[in-house]
């Protein structure tokens, strides 16, 4: 076999499911594993539901994933002719017809079957076809494929993950290629651009394994060499269910907004259906070097959120600071309704590594990081405020007093000067540094309260503890 060549080929009609996500993840590690290609479709045939802003969608979320294709994306409606241009060839092969049956006709014929499954609705509509060709009626027909007529044999397709899979010819109907206003369907159209296209290897979800015979169909008639299948189980939720937005969100732009970061999504995404021993850890370059198709396995994966937002924080805890902050600041403008100012950035910066080990996605992240960025003076949560009751901010004023001989102001010499205060009033350090948290950072749950006491500087920490002494 020449060079290796996958597609992902998404309906344009809503956002980049999580599911279509997967498979597009699939088809393009397996293009990069062994040196393929990965083509992009957008199979717009359906102009009434097909919208731009789905196109937009599914662009920016296999960008935001970083799932890169080869060349320009193809648009399938524009290939109509190119279909439309197949199925007449197959007529003139005499492996498909001109069908003139009205669709009462044909309803009528559905009616006689259902009475006496005996009946043979092809062989009328083969035999009405065949009579209309010396005196076609004005209506104006649609095109059908020839289905086979063996009535012993079994169509095989050996799938690479669903194994071997039969299909008695008995249950392939003629079906419709074109429509009567020249329109050709869903099931022509995939396989004349699968074929134009190249297409060596088609992954995609076990929804379309019923398809694969049906298109099979049309490769045979064609001639045309056919590719490998490949039918992924589908992703349920955490239930077991089919997933759905009950169980949280679907579309990938979604988990952008949630602040899961896109490397994290592939190695999530990458571990739902696929196997590779015990290990859950694996980063895309990894993933290229051992992503086979055989390792996908058979029966559904479920979403698992809690699991998601594990990989998400080992991911954070890797993410150079300079790129990490790049990407919290959108979110911690969100938070404080307003651009962080340099200063607020600058402590971040300097107290990202203790922050990134108390949060699990950047919406975490820039919540536990806001006290950087608030100005005075600081709001309280509850807790926090619990904390701060009368007698802890006269406690407060006296610390502030040993506070502010300190001419060196380092985590060290602080946390030194606060052991000696909290000995001096016959208290434990936790009494001490509690009221402090709450002072300065607003909350009970912070990293180490003199590291953050250095990071926002002696004049802000004291200003701060003089707004609640």
């Amino acid at each position: 076999m020449s060079k290796i060549i996958t597609r992902f080929a998404p309906s344009p009609t809503g956002y980049l499911h999580i599911g279509g996500a997967r498979t597009a993840l699939f088809n393009w590690l397996y293009s990069k594993h062994v040196g393929g290609t990965f083509l992009l479709r957008i199979e717009d045939t359906d102009r009434a539901r097909s919208t731009d802003a789905a196109v937009k969608a599914i662009f920016n979320g296999l960008n935001w994933l970083g799932i890169d294709w080869d060349g320009e994306p193809t648009f399938q409606f524009a290939r109509m002719d190119r279909h439309a241009e197949v199925a007449h060839e197959l007529v003139k092969q005499d492996k498909a017809y001109l069908c003139y049956t009205t669709p009462e006709e044909l309803e009528e014929l559905r009616n006689k079957h259902m009475a006496s499954p005996t009946f043979s609705i092809t062989q009328v509509l083969r035999e009405s076809a065949e009579k209309a060709r010396a005196n076609p009626p004005a209506n104006k027909p649609v095109v059908r494929i020839k289905a086979p007529t063996t009535n012993n044999n079994e169509m095989i397709i050996n799938d690479v993950v669903q194994g071997e899979v039969k299909v008695p010819y008995t249950q392939l109907d003629d079906m419709i290629l074109l429509r009567s206003d020249g329109t050709p369907t869903y099931m022509l159209s995939v396989v004349v651009d699968d074929h134009d296209m190249g297409i060596t290897h088609i992954i995609r979800g076990d929804d379309h394994l019923t398809n694969a015979f049906r298109q099979r169909m049309i490769y045979d008639a064609m001639g045309w060499f056919v590719p490998s299948f490949s039918h992924i189980p589908l992703i349920h939720g955490p239930d077991g269910a089919k997933l759905s937005k009950r169980h949280g969100a679907l579309a990938v732009e979604a988990y952008a907004d949630m602040g899961y970061l896109p490397e994290a999504m592939r190695n999530y995404l990458l571990r739902l259906g696929w196997g590779h021993g015990d290990t859950e850890i694996i980063d895309t370059e990894k993933a290229i070097e051992i992503f086979t198709l055989e390792g996908i396995g058979q029966s559904p994966s479920r979403m698992d959120f809690a699991k998601l937002a594990h990989v998400n924080a080992h991911y954070m805890r890797l993410c150079p600071d300079d790129r990490l902050i790049t990407l919290l600041l959108p979110f911690i403008e969100k938070e404080l309704g307003r651009k962080p100012d340099d200063t607020g950035i600058a402590r971040l910066k300097a107290g990202l590594h203790d922050l990134k080990e108390r949060a699990q996605t950047l919406v975490e992240l820039a919540k536990v990081s806001l006290f950087y960025f608030h100005a005075r003076p600081l709001p309280l949560d509850e807790k926090a405020a619990q904390v701060l009751d009368q007698p802890t901010r006269s406690l407060l004023t006296e610390m502030k007093q040993a506070l502010t001989t300190l001419d060196d102001f380092k985590h060290d010499k602080i946390e030194g000067a606060l052991k000696e205060f909290s000995a001096k009033k016959d208290l434990k350090l936790g009494k001490v540094a509690m009221p402090l948290r709450a002072a300065i950072t607003g909350t009970t749950n912070s990293p180490s309260i003199f590291h953050v006491a250095e990071i926002l500087g002696k004049e802000e920490t004291l200003a701060r503890l003089s707004d609640v002494a």
